[in-house]
């Protein structure tokens, strides 16, 4: 098979700098050698390929975006096609990034001290420390306000008590941003591992982002350092910051995959012969591959768009809800005609097809569900909140 290239039918990378495709083309390089030989088997035996991290850590990928404390400093889009490549090995690899990147580092970036960004940042951009992010409940997936975690102040420390679920990087992680409310209002923490109180377990059988690191964190009157409030963390806005930088890493991620399932099903479909021609011949197969081909193109422009926008500190959370929307649906459509195109092998692992498409399930629904993001966008456009 030839060296992997990403569909640019209208010569989208004319529009971006040098170092923005320099960056892509890097961890393009990283994926072809260090994931897809090996992300099968991990997603088989349903373990993160942890010694990815350091790599990850000294090519600049962990809070890339960030400025200083050992950070990249990429720009919004240099930062979106490099999650766009990891997610081309798998949704997992892409998750990890985004939640230690965007979840992680960027609140205490945010909403820190100086002196939790100088304890934390460097070590967390080596991939040294790991970290999560504890919104999410059993109860309270797309209502994040309803939240039960409590925290309260007692004899100088804080007290955690609550359960946190579908934790990415949960059980490797270092510390977790964890939300709670104090006197009914909002607020951040930084809980590190081993704090009194404090247990994360593996959550089992899963059906998808199989090679990924998933956990239910539980605070049964979790005691954490007074220091370790996030002071600047003030109600809903904060957690939901942390997710507008998250969920456009996503919209960038999400083509990834499909560029992962488009190029195998057009490489399949030139090679597979039926009836004593390439199945890539038939009208009803070049059918899909001129939708996933335009989709795809389209869902570029978009990521491109937004992407530029947030550089000039001009986008919304609106936007960024439909880069997100869009390009995770029509990733998952992708990936589910290219497994029609692969047949029955596309049920194999050694094909990556039914893989992406088990992953999208989960990106279709985490960081804001389909229909969530819909009713953002019918807000923006309406200016009326149909989910209040």
């Amino acid at each position: 098979m030839k060296v992997f290239e990403n569909l640019d039918y209208l010569h989208i990378k004319d529009l971006f700098s040098e170092e923005e495709r320099l960056v892509a083309d890097t961890v393009r390089g990283f994926v072809e050698e260090e994931v897809i030989p090996i992300i099968a088997n991990h997603a088989r035996d349903g373990k993160f390929p942890a010694h990815l991290i350091k790599t990850m850590g000294e090519m600049g990928l962990l809070g890339s975006s960030l400025k200083g404390y050992g950070c990249a400093g990429m720009s919004s889009v240099a930062y979106g096609l490099a999650m766009q490549e990891l997610e081309r090995g798998d949704s997992s690899i892409r998750s990890f990034a985004s939640v230690q990147g965007s979840l992680c580092m960027y609140p205490i970036y945010a909403y820190g001290t100086e002196a939790q960004k100088k304890k934390w940042l460097p070590a967390m951009a080596k991939g040294e420390k790991v970290g999560c992010f504890g919104l999410t409940e059993p109860d309270f997936g797309s209502n994040p306000s309803g939240m039960l975690t409590k925290a309260e102040k007692k004899n100088g420390k804080w007290i955690i008590h609550g359960t946190k679920m579908w934790i990415t990087n949960g059980t490797m992680a270092d510390l977790a941003i964890v939300w709670a409310k104090v006197n009914g209002r909002i607020r951040g923490f930084i809980v590190e591992k081993g704090a009194p109180g404090f247990t994360a377990r593996e959550v089992k059988g899963k059906l998808s982002l199989r090679a990924s690191d998933t956990a239910e964190l539980s605070f049964d009157r979790c005691e954490i350092p007074e220091d370790n409030l996030l002071p600047e963390t003030d109600g809903l806005k904060s957690p939901l910051g942390c997710l507008n930088q998250a969920r456009f890493g996503i919209a960038w991620g999400a083509l990834g995959a499909a560029h992962a399932c488009f190029y195998e099903a057009l490489s399949y479909a030139k090679n597979r012969i039926q009836f004593e021609k390439p199945i890539a011949s038939f009208q009803l197969v070049q059918a899909k591959l001129a939708d996933m081909a335009t989709e795809i193109t389209k869902a570029q422009l978009l990521a491109l768009r937004v992407g530029r926008l947030k550089d000039e500190g001009r986008s919304t959370a609106a936007q960024i809800s439909m880069a997100k929307r869009n390009n995770v649906k029509i990733a998952l459509d992708v990936s589910r005609q290219a497994r029609e195109i692969l047949g029955a092998n596309g049920i194999l692992d050694e094909y990556h097809a039914m893989r992406h498409m088990n992953n999208l399930e989960s990106v279709y629904t985490y960081e804001g569900t389909h229909d969530i993001h819909t009713l953002i966008i019918g807000e923006a456009v309406t200016g009326i909140p149909a989910y209040k």
